[in-house]
């Protein structure tokens, strides 16, 4: 029976400039590889030990890469290793096989939204009332499926993030502030759903996850085990379950550390 391992992308496996938390003297840091450009410019990073290890592991479990991202954002990540079959997109919205997504799991979930949760006019025209364009840089609608703000941080208002989430809760969407980004997502609309699918696809019968956001806590609790970085929401409100390891590692260093705990994880399952 194979291992399936899903996991979050950015800030999980991959890491912006901002992001990689390089503490050491320069001297000593580690060599990057470059996993993603946009605009002819580098965008997002892991380690070099950290791509040999997600290339041993894409030979040893079904590695399933499990992000927020639209599939055009998804696309233009080259990771190192076997080209999933499988990849999850939209926090859960898109099912890509072989890179195409699946209609009949689209549909699915366009149908678990309408009936669950209150239209996504609705949450964009919340948004375009209350969001000031003082600390707002963006407004985005990703695959039609969640909205989401681009904003400056050290301006945004904490107590409207708080407000906004409430006001989300009641009408069966959570968000939640990653970085610069500030998501509006259905509750409905999640990574677990979509790896269990996958799951059920593979026939695997132990599943690993990790990720450092919010919108990851579903699929960390849906796995057998999952870990997440010293860094991140989840981090920052300490959260944690039984089957899940916080581990101390922070920035592109946590990623390594991540593979690391996948690769041992699916060699312990495996058979002799």
């Amino acid at each position: 029976m194979p291992v399936l391992v899903a996991s979050d992308l950015d800030r999980t496996l991959i890491y912006s400039a901002a992001a990689l938390a390089l503490t050491m003297p320069d001297a000593r840091a580690p060599r990057l590889l470059c996993v993603e450009v946009h605009e002819s410019k580098p965008l997002s990073y892991l380690t070099e030990t950290a791509a040999q290890l997600l290339t041993d592991l894409g030979d040893a479990a079904v590695f399933v890469p499990t992000t927020t991202r639209t599939r055009k954002q998804y696309q233009r990540i080259n990771l190192p290793g076997p080209a999933p079959k499988y990849a999850i997109c939209a926090n859960g919205g898109h099912l890509l096989v072989d890179g195409v997504t699946d209609p009949d799991w689209h549909a699915q979930v366009q149908a678990r939204l309408a009936e669950q949760c209150a239209p996504l006019a609705e949450i964009q025209d919340h948004l375009m009332a209350t969001a000031s364009p003082a600390w707002v840089r963006k407004h985005r609608i990703a695959e039609d499926l969640f909205a989401y703000l681009v904003v400056e941080r050290e301006l945004l208002p904490e107590e409207w993030v708080k407000e906004l989430a409430v006001w989300a809760e009641n009408r069966g969407w959570t968000v939640s502030l990653q970085g610069r980004k500030i998501y509006a997502v259905p509750k409905p609309l999640t990574k677990s759903a979509a790896v269990h699918e996958v799951a059920r696809r593979t026939g695997a019968d132990l599943t690993l996850a990790a990720g450092d956001s919010l919108l990851d806590a579903d699929l960390l609790l849906a796995a057998d085990k999952g870990w997440r970085p010293g860094h991140g929401e989840l981090a920052d409100a300490d959260w944690t379950a039984p089957a899940i390891s916080a581990l101390p590692e922070r920035g592109v260093l946590a990623g390594e550390r991540i593979l690391r705990e996948f690769l041992k994880a699916t060699r312990t399952a495996a058979p002799l």
